[in-house]
C-alpha cells in the first residue's frame, strides 16, 4: 500500500536531496507544499511529514506568519506521535511545537564537520553518521524538548539532533545535502548570507567535493534505517 509523505518546503533549493530516492524506495508518495503559499492540510493525515530547512527563523512569526502557523500546525501531530522528520529549521519548528526554546547561537555554524554522538545517538539511525563530516548551515539552535533524547552535538552547537521515541526526529544539521552539483544551488541561494559571514563559496565547494559523496551514502543509510524502524 502506498504511503504519503508530506514535504513542507521553505525555499526551492533546500529540498529532500539524497533522502528523496530513499523515501520513494520505501513506498512513499511525495507530496510537496510550499510554506506561506499552500494551505496546510490536516496535520494528522499524512503517513510521514518532513519539514525542511530555510533562511528564516522560528521566532520571526511577526514578519513571516507562516512560522507561527507551522509551529501550531505541528503541535497536534507531534502530540499524537505521528511520524515527523525536521531538518534544520524544520527541527527548530518541531522543538518549538514541543515547547522548547529556539535561540541564536554565538556564531553561525556553516560548513562540514563531524558530529559527536551521544549513547542514544550511537544506538539508533544516526550511527551511520559517525565520523562523517555533515553539512551545517544555521545561526540558531533548539533546546532539547522535554521527553526527547539528545542524539548529537558539535563544538559550535551542543544540540544537533533529538528524538522522541521512534516517530519524531529533529536534525539541526543537513545529512540530506552537500553533494555537488546540487550544492551549488545552496551557494547561490545563500550568497548574501555567505558574504555577510565572510565565508568564501569556493571553500565550501571544496568541502563538498571532499565530503559530499560519503555524506550522501551515510545520510541515505541513516534515513533508510529510521524509516524501517517506524514500522518494525
Amino acid at each position: 500500500m502506498t504511503k504519503t509523505a508530506l514535504i513542507l518546503r521553505h525555499v526551492a533549493f533546500e529540498d529532500l536531496g539524497s533522502f528523496a530516492p530513499v523515501l520513494k524506495e520505501a513506498g512513499y508518495h511525495l507530496q510537496g507544499i510550499d510554506a506561506g503559499i499552500d494551505a496546510l492540510p490536516d496535520p494528522l493525515a499524512a503517513d510521514l511529514v518532513v519539514v525542511l530547512g530555510g533562511p528564516i527563523g522560528v521566532n520571526e512569526g511577526a514578519t513571516y506568519p507562516c512560522m507561527d502557523q507551522e509551529r501550531d500546525w505541528l503541535i497536534p501531530r507531534l502530540a499524537a506521535d505521528r511520524p515527523t522528520l525536521g531538518l534544520c529549521l524544520g527541527a527548530q519548528l518541531m522543538a518549538a511545537a514541543l515547547g522548547a526554546r529556539v535561540a541564536p547561537l554565538p556564531a553561525k555554524e556553516i560548513g562540514f564537520s563531524p558530529l559527536t554522538l551521544t549513547e542514544a545517538g550511537r544506538a539508533g539511525p544516526l550511527n551511520h553518521l559517525s565520523e562523517v563530516p555533515v553539512l551545517h548551515w544555521h545561526g540558531e539552535a533548539f533546546e532539547i524538548p522535554q521527553g526527547a533524547d539528545l542524539l548529537a552535538s558539535t563544538p559550535a552547537c551542543a544540540t544537533q539532533a533529538f528524538a522522541r521515541g521512534r516517530t519524531l526526529l529533529g536534525l539541526q544539521c543537513h545529512p540530506e545535502a552537500g553533494m555537488l552539483p546540487d550544492f551549488e544551488r545552496w551557494l547561490i541561494g545563500h550568497s548574501t548570507e555567505l558574504a555577510h559571514a565572510g565565508l568564501a563559496p569556493e571553500d565550501l565547494r571544496q568541502q563538498a567535493r571532499q565530503h559530499g559523496p560519503a555524506l550522501r551514502a551515510a545520510g541515505q543509510a541513516m534515513i533508510g534505517q529510521w524509516l524501517r524502524e517506524l514500522h518494525p
